[in-house]
Order: C-alpha cells, then structure tokens, then sequence
C-alpha cells in the first residue's frame, strides 16, 4: 500500500528539516500510514546534504497521543511495505504470528531506526505525549517541551507492562519509571524535566522560536562530529543495557497481549482511547 503525504509534513528551512505529524483532529494519533510516512520523512532528512538537523513536532493541540487504538483511520489490518526487519507481514496471520510480527515492525523496529539517524533531531513537544507518543519522543536526541505538555505511559491498566519501546529505566531511571508506570498518571513538563527525561521547558507560545534557535546553533557545527557523537552517547546507553533491555520487556509486552487475548475479548483487555480516557478520569475525580 503507498504511504500518505497527508499524515506527515515534511519541509526545509535552511540546515532544519521540520517533519510534522498531521492528524490533528485525533490528537496526531500514530496509524501505521503515519508510522511509514515518518520513515519517509526521516530516510528524506539524513540523505539531503543541506539538512543538519531534524525536528519533530505535532500539528493541533498535541504532540501525539499515543498509537492508533480506535479512529476511523486506524489500519491495523493493513499491508505495508516491511523495513524494519525480515519478520513476515502480519496481515492474514492467527495470534502471536500477528501481533508480534506488527509490532516488531512499526513500533520497537521503526523507533530503533530512527534513533540511530545520523543527524541531530529534537522533540519539539506540547499538549498529550502519551504512550506511543513517548516512543516518538525519546527516540529523539533532545526533548524541548512547551509548559502545557504532558506525559503518560497508562498501559498498565491494560496488563501490559509499558509500550513496546521500552526505554523508561533509562530516560527517567528506575523507581520513577515505576511510580510513571503504577499509577499511570499523567505528569508535567516540569515533572519530566526534573527527572531528566526533557531538556528544557519553554512557554508555549515560545517553543517552536526556542527549538529553531536552538536548532540553528546546532546545525553550525561539522556534520560528522555530530553524527559521531550521537553514535558514540547512543552505544555508551546501549552498553547500559538499552537494547537487551527493550528486548526482553518486548517479550512480556507480547506475554500481556496473549493472556488479555486469552482471557477476554481482544489483546488490549477491551480497551479502547475512549475507555482508557474514561478511566484516567475516574481516577482523577477519585484523588480529589
């Protein structure tokens, strides 16, 4: 199936590269057109000669909202073009061949990718960075987050131990990964920076001016000095357990979706966006 343009944007503006997720009357929730689309975008940035650096935004109120769980949009049962690896194509296969074949692919596969480009690229995130959003985010190089943002990985109330790239323990360090993931609260741009996870908060009407200057200075430097200090920051966490690490919680990611598909209705325990929202409120009202 060919990938949409109309889900990402991708532009040029001198050495800066913006790609924009675009489907902002769902919160820029990530399809597998989406997912593609951004490979599209990304392949695009490293290969061009006057890019230097990259920045992911969102367009609408949020950055992302997570993966795909219930639009009209949603593409689950899709076939696309396999790159992130050799796994067969899902589409048509029972249970685990399914799930973790899709997976494997447009998820933890594609993030992987992605962080390994070999350009500086920064999150330039505000409103929901939620889940799949997190995934998106930290496989950036810098988080630049606006004062309105978010963040939350509620998937536990799912029985599912984190999204399928699990980098928490790095990004955050363990106990606070655990508190982010038991009570799957939503925490602020202030929180996250505390815990090392962004870089900076802006105002909100500042960010995209403080991502571009930032940008900017670093597009001045040589390009193969940054490329190398990016590999040589990204193998020193790797040598931290990084990717062992996300393999094996990818098995009790799977592990979670095969007891819920066992048990109940369907792999995520019959939730949908509407009924975990649902949820979150619930418990909002509850702590009050």
């Amino acid at each position: 199936m060919p990938v949409s343009d109309d889900v990402v944007r991708y532009e040029v503006d001198g050495a800066i590269a913006p790609v924009t997720m675009n489907r902002p009357e769902y919160g820029n929730a990530q399809n597998s057109a989406m997912t593609y689309a951004l490979d599209d975008a990304f392949y695009r940035a490293a290969a061009a000669d006057d890019v230097a650096v990259v920045v992911l935004a969102g367009a609408g109120q949020h950055f992302s909202a997570g993966h795909d769980i219930g639009t009209p949009g949603r593409d689950i049962g899709t076939s696309f073009d396999r790159r992130a690896g050799l796994w067969w194509d899902h589409v048509g296969k029972p249970g685990a061949q399914r799930r973790f074949a899709r997976e494997q692919e447009v998820y933890l596969g594609m993030c992987r990718r992605w962080r390994e480009l070999p350009k500086p690229v920064i999150a330039q995130v505000h409103g929901a960075c939620i889940a799949g959003g997190l995934m998106l985010a930290w496989v950036c190089d810098l988080i630049v987050a606006a004062d309105d943002a978010y963040f939350a990985d509620p998937v536990v109330r799912m029985g599912i131990p984190g999204v399928e790239y699990f980098a928490h323990p790095w990004v955050m360090g363990p106990r606070q990964a655990k508190e982010f993931l038991f009570l799957g609260e939503r925490i602020s741009a202030e929180r996250a920076y505390e815990l090392g996870m962004i870089y900076r908060v802006v105002p909100s009407g500042r960010l995209a001016d403080e991502v571009t200057e930032m940008a900017t200075k670093i597009s001045a430097m040589p390009r193969l000095g940054l490329a190398l200090t990016k590999k040589a920051v990204n193998q020193a966490e790797d040598a931290m357990g990084l990717q062992v690490g996300m393999d094996s919680v990818f098995g009790l990611h799977h592990l979670a979706h095969a007891h819920n598909a066992e048990v109940g209705s369907d792999s995520l325990a019959g939730h949908d966006a509407r009924s975990m929202r649902d949820e979150r409120r619930r418990d909002e009202q509850a702590s009050k």
